[in-house]
């Protein structure tokens, strides 16, 4: 909503260091805190949670998004795939994990082990490894890139260094943004703005965790 963490504080009543804890998934929100927030943003709670997606009174809707956010993960690494499912685990989001090129278009076009699934199903958000087995990640970007049935997803690559060569091919082929690996929270939080996704409500974390 073009909002800084600074002006929705000062709206909201909240320290900015709170705020920031919230958008970072380090703190959990008390309804009080949900109460003020929705109000500063002038919409109603259930807008603030994404259940709805109505327009306002200018016939602008309050997200553009709708719903949960499904994400196709594509990754080959055993102990990456572990780390950023870590990392995806603080989320409610579904995440749909595959391990090469050839299962992730397999996914997406609903065939081969995925034969099953409803073509309508598509996920809305892409994490993308350039080093995969079977079909390299700048393939699999094309592919989706040049799809009319998939061209608008936006596709987030992962590469293990800072590669220009990579990071400029993948956007030339219409990557949306790029993760140095290993995924956590902080890197996915960085591309959001980026997307325009808004994450989901974070799960409690276990009793041993809670202050």
């Amino acid at each position: 909503m073009g909002i800084s963490q600074e002006e929705l504080a000062g709206r909201a009543g909240l320290h900015r260091t709170y705020v920031c804890d919230v958008e970072r998934g380090a703190r959990n929100l008390s309804l009080q805190s949900i109460e003020k927030l929705a109000r500063a943003l002038e919409i109603s709670i259930a807008a603030l949670f994404n259940y709805e997606t109505s327009a306002d009174s200018t016939g602008t809707p309050p997200f553009t998004g709708q719903g949960l956010v499904d994400i196709l993960f594509v990754e080959d690494d055993p102990l990456d795939a572990k780390m950023a499912m870590t990392a995806l685990s603080a989320i409610t989001n579904r995440v749909q994990l595959v391990r090469d090129g050839e299962s992730a278009l397999d996914f997406l076009f609903c065939r081969g082990a995925f034969a099953r699934r409803q073509p309508s199903h598509r996920p809305q958000l892409i994490l993308l490894d350039l080093e995969l087995p079977k079909m390299g990640g700048l393939e699999v970007l094309h592919s989706v890139k040049s799809d009319p049935r998939t061209a608008t997803i936006p596709v987030v690559v992962l590469t293990g260094s800072e590669r220009q060569r990579d990071v400029q091919a993948s956007k030339r082929l219409g990557a949306a943004d790029y993760i140095l690996k290993p995924v956590d929270m902080l890197n996915l939080t960085r591309v959001v703005p980026t997307v325009n996704y808004q994450w989901a409500l974070l799960k409690p974390p276990p009793p041993e965790q809670r202050a």
